[in-house]
């Protein structure tokens, strides 16, 4: 049976009780984070913590946990749940209120939530190993802070679910000028003329720790071409690979984006090179 953490108490997930009256329930008013672990050890979590107070800043909550509170936490939920391939969501909300109103209590105990899941092993880089996914592309009706990774998701739940009405996994999303931002729940890496593209970061695009990695890793370990710039539809829809990039999926190949295979339909060279390097320095960044 999981373990969940809930304000201080580690207990069963099916136990664990959040009032109604809290404001993550009531207005989506927190943030969170999903931290993976392979083997018992979580990957980037220097990484993920920056980015949990990049949120709380961004929606002017202050943290109720150091880092070292919130390291020790964590690994103790590992321990609890036999440690092994998981993932750790961390949710901190702004805590539970006397009556419902919009603007931000005084005086207000944030609400501290986390449990596990499993996850897949990760790829290794080979063909075989591969978890590939199809897409359609739609505009971006999300709305304009997506670099807070706020639990309010709605926006990224009926984009998620235009790809499942078209029998797809994801859903690519372009702003008003048809330039790339994200997916529902991934960053995007685009390879077109055999050069590595991903969006540059701003309003519209979470800072993902996975795209952070990527670009540290190939910036490291390979003489490739990486642009971080505007990517347009028609770069997309041309492109020779698409990798979806997300801490539970790592780098993960596109093979088909409105019904039409990218390039001959199979993972590409350069993703399978890009996830074995993640293979081989998942631990070591940082």
């Amino acid at each position: 049976m999981t373990t969940a953490y809930v304000n201080g108490i580690f207990t069963p997930l099916s136990e664990a009780r959040i009032s109604p009256m809290d404001r993550g329930f009531l207005f989506g008013d927190g943030v969170y984070e999903v931290i993976p672990c392979y083997g018992g050890q979580p990957v980037a979590m220097p990484y993920h913590l920056e980015r949990l107070h990049d949120s709380l800043k961004g929606i002017a909550l202050s943290p109720s946990h150091s880092d070292a509170q919130l390291h020790a936490l964590i690994d103790e939920l590992i321990h609890r749940n036999g440690g092994g391939d998981l993932g750790i969501y961390l949710q901190i909300t702004r805590g539970v209120v006397e009556r419902r109103q919009h603007a931000f209590p005084d005086k207000c105990e944030p609400t501290v939530f986390a449990y596990t899941f499993p996850i897949s092993p990760p790829s290794d880089g080979s063909i075989e190993s591969a978890t590939c996914f199809t897409t359609v592309t739609r505009p971006d009706q999300r709305w304009g802070r997506c670099h807070i990774k706020s639990t309010a998701l709605l926006g990224n739940v009926l984009h998620m679910m235009e790809a499942v009405e078209e029998n797809a996994e994801e859903v690519l999303l372009f702003n008003d000028h048809n330039q790339l931002t994200e997916a529902a729940a991934c960053n995007v890496f685009v390879v077109s003329d055999d050069i590595i593209l991903t969006p540059e970061l701003d309003h519209q695009k979470l800072p993902g720790v996975t795209r952070r990695q990527c670009l540290e890793l190939l910036a490291a370990h390979s003489d490739w071409a990486v642009e971080v710039r505007p990517v347009s539809l028609e770069e997309v829809l041309s492109a020779q690979e698409i990798w979806l990039s997300s801490s539970t999926k790592e780098l993960s190949p596109v093979v088909r984006v409105n019904g039409q295979p990218v390039n001959d339909g199979k993972p590409g060279p350069r993703w399978s090179a890009a996830q074995q390097l993640f293979h081989q320095h998942r631990f070591s960044r940082p």
